[in-house]
C-alpha cells in the first residue's frame, strides 16, 4: 500500500503555494504517520483538509462535479484570488521502495466555462535506480499523451509508450487507465486514494435513523454509523467487543451498544447505561458519546483505511479525552507497521500535548491573505523546548509557536 510523502498545492483557495512533507523529488523531510495542524481561525486548516477531498472527488466524479460540490462553489470560488495559473497539485508517494518514489502532477483549468485537467502525470525512477532522473509513465496535456505500460525498466523508450486520448477532459488519466490490468501502477495509485477516508462527523447526522443494513465504510459525516456497527457485530465480532469495550472506558456508565432493526426497518443504535432500566438511543445520546463510537470503529477497523483526514476531532469531547484521543490515533498511525497514515486538524492544545514538534505544522495567514505553513520541529526555540520535556501543547498555548520573523509578508 502506498504511504503519502508530501503535497504541494498551488492557488486553490488561500493556499497560493503550500508544501508539507517532501515536496520535490527525493528532497524534504517526509510526513509521519500523523500529521497535525494548528492556527487560529482562518488560517487555512480546512481548506487543506478539503483540498484532499477535492483530490478524491476529481478521481471518482471528475474534477467539474469536485468543483461543484456544496461548500466549494465552483472553479471559480476554488481558484485563489489573482491568480492566473491553473490550480496544482504535486504528490510524492513511498510505493513500497523509499528511494523511488512516485510522483503525480496534476493541473486544473476552466476552459470554454468548464473545468478540466490540462496536464496530468505519474514519473519514477527506474528499478535499482536509487539516484538520478524520474522517468514518466504517464503524461497527459488536456487528455491526450503517453503511458507506459508494466513493469519500469524501459519505460524511457518510446517503444514501450502507448498513445492516449480520453475522450472527457473532465476525467483523471489515473481514474481511466487505473481501471486496467496492464498498468499496475496507476491501478495500485486509483485504489490507495479511493480508501482515503475524510471524516467531517456531525453528530446530528449519526443521530438520524438511516435503512437497516450492514455497511463496510463509515461515510463522512457518520450518518451510517449504526450500520458500520451492524456490519462489525456481523463480521468482524471480536472488533465489536473491542469497539464496544473503547467507548464504554471513555464514557463512564455506558454498559453496551447494540444495535437493532425497528420495527419499520430502519437502525437504531441502542445505548444501555448504568443505573438505568430503560435503554436509550442514538437520537437522545451526546455529541462525545456518538463521536467516541466513531473513532472506536476507525482506531479498531482490522483492515484499516491508508489515510484518514479528521477535522477538529476535540469538538463535544470532555476535556479528559482529548489527549487520550490523540495518543490513539498516534499508536494507530503505527499499527501494523504504519499502514494507517493520519492528518488531523485542531484548536485544542490538550492533543497538541501528545504529540512531538516532528507532528505539528502551524498555518498562518501573511498580510496578501496567503497561507504559509510552518513545521514545529523547524522552530529551534520550540525544538529545544520540547527536548526538555514541556509539552507542546502548553507551549502553544502561551504563543511559543508564534515566531513571527519565520513568517514571510504572504
Amino acid at each position: 500500500m502506498a504511504k503519502l510523502l508530501g503535497i504541494r498545492i498551488k492557488n486553490y483557495r488561500a493556499l497560493e503555494d503550500v508544501g508539507i512533507g517532501q515536496t520535490r523529488y527525493g528532497q524534504g523531510v517526509p510526513l509521519p504517520g500523523l500529521s497535525c495542524f494548528i492556527g487560529p481561525n482562518g488560517a487555512g486548516k480546512s481548506t487543506l483538509l478539503d483540498a484532499f477531498g477535492f483530490l478524491a472527488d476529481c478521481l471518482l466524479e471528475g474534477v467539474e462535479s469536485a468543483c461543484d460540490k456544496p461548500g466549494r462553489g465552483g472553479f471559480d470560488r476554488l481558484l485563489t484570488q489573482g491568480a492566473t495559473g491553473p490550480i496544482e497539485f504535486e504528490l510524492f508517494f513511498d510505493a513500497g521502495d523509499a528511494s523511488r518514489p512516485i510522483g503525480y502532477s496534476l493541473a486544473i483549468e476552466v476552459r470554454d466555462g468548464v473545468p478540466i485537467v490540462v496536464k496530468e502525470s505519474l514519473r519514477q525512477r527506474r528499478s535499482g535506480q536509487a539516484r538520478g532522473k524520474p522517468y514518466y509513465f504517464l503524461k497527459l496535456t488536456r487528455g491526450r499523451g503517453k503511458v507506459w505500460a508494466g513493469d519500469f525498466d524501459e519505460s524511457d523508450s518510446d517503444t514501450c509508450a502507448e498513445r492516449v486520448v480520453l475522450a472527457d477532459p473532465t476525467r483523471l488519466g489515473v481514474g481511466t487507465l487505473g481501471n486496467l490490468g496492464e498498468h499496475p501502477r496507476i491501478v495500485a495509485l486509483r485504489s490507495y486514494i479511493e480508501q482515503w477516508y475524510l471524516s467531517y462527523f456531525v453528530p446530528d447526522a449519526a443521530r438520524t435513523l438511516p435503512p437497516a443494513g450492514a455497511q463496510r465504510w463509515l461515510d463522512r459525516t457518520g450518518s451510517n454509523l449504526g450500520n458500520v456497527l451492524q456490519y462489525f457485530e456481523r463480521q468482524h465480532k471480536a472488533e465489536f467487543g473491542a469497539i464496544l469495550a473503547r467507548v464504554a472506558k471513555a464514557i463512564p456508565g455506558l454498559k453496551k451498544i447494540t444495535p437493532k432493526v425497528g420495527e419499520d426497518k430502519r437502525m437504531l443504535l441502542r445505548f444501555d447505561e448504568a443505573g438505568y432500566v430503560d435503554p436509550f438511543y442514538q437520537n437522545s445520546m451526546s455529541d462525545g458519546t456518538l463521536k467516541m463510537a466513531a473513532y472506536a470503529v476507525l482506531l479498531c477497523d482490522p483492515h484499516p483505511r491508508p489515510f484518514i483526514g479528521i477535522e477538529e476531532p476535540e469538538n463535544g469531547l470532555y476535556v479528559a479525552l482529548i489527549e487520550g484521543l490523540a495518543r490513539q490515533l498516534v499508536e494507530h498511525s503505527r499499527r501494523q507497521g504504519g499502514v494507517t497514515q493520519i492528518l488531523v486538524t485542531t484548536h485544542s492544545p490538550y492533543f497538541v500535548d501528545a504529540l512531538t514538534p516532528e507532528q505539528v505544522w502551524i498555518l498562518r495567514k501573511g498580510v496578501r491573505g496567503r497561507v504559509a505553513a510552518t513545521r514545529a520541529a523547524d522552530l529551534p526555540r520550540v525544538r529545544a523546548m520540547a527536548d526538555e520535556g514541556l509539552p507542546l501543547g502548553s507551549l502553544w498555548y502561551s504563543r511559543h509557536l508564534e515566531e513571527r520573523r519565520r513568517w514571510g509578508r504572504g
